[in-house]
């Protein structure tokens, strides 16, 4: 009897299927939320069966930690990018600040909003959530801290310019899923972050403005 080939499916490679499956889980928490992926979102984006991804993730849980944790990762990477790092420290804040206010990142603070949340319930989460806030902490402290080594930023306490940046961000944040109402809309917050840094770091004020620097993400 001769037999008839068929298609096969390509075997991917344990880390490489593993990586593609958080790829997907943490672009659907980007857009949807954390609480809105399932892992029968994650197969039908891969073109999988779900039995698939529980043979890479025990439960929901472990899966939705780490595609936390890599989609924040990834959005870090480019907000605070490493073709950056030979700026001048005030030019990599005005980069930062300018890229952190533009409409691209706005799921960013959406998913931080979200997952601040949801770890109230979720230990696993909660866990990972501090991680990666003190990762960002002592991202932005070491920017801070060049920029007072070159003498462009005056403080006595870089980490704490660093708290008070991250929190008025995280301010702005919790009006990520307004829909047009009187605060989330008013003008000034257009420039809010900018003219908090200016003063927490003592620089003149329009220093960071976003109108003097270029393009978000360029």
């Amino acid at each position: 009897m001769t037999s008839t080939p068929g298609s096969k499916r390509t075997r991917k490679p344990p880390a490489e299927r593993r990586a593609e499956i958080l790829d997907a889980a943490a672009r659907l928490a980007l857009v949807h939320g954390l609480e809105r992926v399932t892992t029968h979102q994650v197969a039908a984006e891969l073109g999988v069966r779900p039995g698939l991804i529980g043979h890479y993730f025990a439960t929901i849980d472990l899966l939705l930690c780490e595609a936390f944790a890599r989609a924040v990762t990834r959005e870090r990477a480019a907000l605070l990018p490493a073709s950056d790092e030979g700026l001048p420290p005030v030019r990599r804040l005005a980069r930062f600040l300018a890229r952190i206010g533009d409409a691209d990142f706005a799921d960013l603070g959406r998913l931080w909003l979200n997952a601040r949340h949801l770890a109230r319930y979720r230990p696993n989460l909660r866990a990972v959530v501090a991680e990666q806030e003190a990762i960002m902490r002592a991202e932005l402290t070491g920017l801070i801290e060049d920029g007072v080594r070159t003498g462009d930023f005056s403080t006595d306490d870089p980490s704490a310019a660093c708290v008070v940046l991250l929190v008025t961000i995280d301010g702005l944040d919790s009006h990520a899923n307004a829909d047009g109402d009187a605060v989330s809309v008013h003008p000034v917050l257009d420039t809010l972050t900018f003219r908090v840094a200016e003063r927490e770091l003592g620089l003149p004020p329009g220093s960071l403005r976003p109108e003097l620097q270029v393009a978000p993400g360029h």
